[in-house]
């Protein structure tokens, strides 16, 4: 009996010299703070561990049936209550810290839940749950219109141009939340033709056979003082063939290249300048848009039908490669192609050449024309590509080039203090 209590008395101070001590818990904190309201849709969530490395963080925002300005599909969705848990962020490098890369819905109910492990593996788990200021009536920035037609196939010229309803003053901010992926390597940049458009183009010409994803996260970025992003959309489109066009004015003559092989030449005309409106721009231009049966007039640069100048005709084929009125047309009672320019500004063309050019063009297909003194301006139609590369990228809100084939885009979406 006494052996057997011998072995169950209390261990000496050496046997608890040599028990490990207990390793205390990760804490994670995360802001903006649980609880919190009227919380700035363009505030950062930043998730951060003490005594651990973070191994989770996800997102939740509410999409209300109440927030107006989306899409009938998406508030379809809001009315049976779905979610948006599409947040992404990036880590530091040791994971103790993760930082949201865009903004959140305004008018939305907010729920973070983090994860951290402390040496041992033992996790713990926050959460935080707040919601963001609603958008007000009026000061809602919306997408009026873009360009590219999604899952469409373009040329190797084509720019993405945004217009938005409401004047952008926070530019850099709305650059950055708009995010251009490319299969290929390519270096691009935002620019801005007012306060309501933006275009983004490479430095150089897309390389063909690729697809290219945009994705416009614009729900709760300022766009000015109050005024919210309301709307995130995304959208793919497929880039073709190279085919790149030059025209020669004083050669009278039209050659394509697809892929840096010629494979067509045509006699053209161009216009005959003898004042300057008759005279065609020179530069870079790309196809634009496709019309067969098309009304040619030049009423549209106020001409009247009383003016011995005047003309009107319906072409079988045209090409619109300016918003000044330049196409690439059929011009069946022109007989000096290739011999002379007599054109109101137009590229003129023969029946079958002008036919072949509509069938085998892609929106966004360059048209290179030399030899005029008329230089075309970079904002006539889709005259981007007459900024050279750095002036292009220098001309950005960030003033940073973006790696379309790296996440994330120069600058930050979010509020600046």
């Amino acid at each position: 009996m006494v052996a057997a209590s011998a072995c169950s008395t209390a261990p000496s101070e050496g046997d608890l010299a040599n028990e490990e001590p207990t390793v205390a818990k990760a804490q994670v904190t995360i802001t903006p703070e649980d609880g919190g309201t009227e919380v700035r849709p363009d505030s950062p969530i930043v998730v951060s561990a003490d005594n651990g490395t973070i191994t989770d963080v996800q997102v939740e925002q509410s999409l209300s049936e109440g927030e107006t300005g989306q899409s009938e599909a998406a508030q379809d969705e809001a009315a049976q209550g779905e979610t948006d848990e599409s947040m992404t962020g990036a880590y530091n490098d040791d994971k103790t810290e993760w930082v949201s890369e865009w903004t959140l819905h305004p008018g939305s109910d907010v729920t973070v839940t983090a994860v951290a492990e402390n040496k041992e593996g033992t996790s713990t788990e926050v959460i935080s749950e707040f919601s963001t200021v609603p958008p007000v009536e009026g000061q809602r920035l919306e997408i009026k219109s873009i360009n590219v037609e999604p899952d469409s196939t373009v040329g190797v010229g084509m720019p993405v141009i945004v217009d938005f309803d409401m004047p952008v003053q926070n530019k850099a901010q709305v650059e950055a939340a708009m995010e251009v992926s490319s299969e290929k390597p390519a270096q691009g940049a935002w620019n801005w033709f007012g306060d309501k458009r933006a275009v983004f183009r490479p430095e150089e010409y897309w390389e063909p056979h690729q697809k290219v994803t945009v994705n416009l996260n614009l729900a709760g970025v300022a766009a000015s003082e109050g005024v919210w992003g309301i709307e995130n959309r995304e959208f793919e489109f497929e880039v073709g063939r190279s085919q790149i066009t030059t025209i020669d004015e004083n050669a009278h003559h039209m050659t394509v290249e697809r892929d840096g092989q010629t494979i067509k030449e045509f006699p053209v005309s161009l216009g005959k300048a003898n004042v300057r409106k008759y005279t065609t721009t020179s530069g870079t231009h790309l196809t634009m848009a496709f019309h067969t049966d098309y009304r040619m007039s030049n009423d549209t640069l106020g001409v009247s039908k009383d003016d011995p100048e005047y003309y009107e005709e319906y072409v079988d084929y045209a090409v619109r490669i300016s918003n000044s009125g330049e196409f690439l047309h059929t011009a069946d009672w022109n007989y000096q192609l290739g011999e002379a320019n007599t054109s109101h500004g137009c590229i003129n063309m023969s029946v079958a050449d002008s036919r072949w050019f509509y069938e085998e063009s892609l929106r966004g297909d360059p048209v290179d024309i030399t030899g005029t003194d008329r230089e075309l301006p970079v904002d006539n139609g889709w005259g981007f590509w007459q900024r050279s590369a750095q002036e292009w990228i220098s001309q950005s809100a960030t003033g940073e080039a973006d790696d379309t084939t790296e996440p994330g885009t120069p600058g930050s979406p979010h509020h600046q203090q």
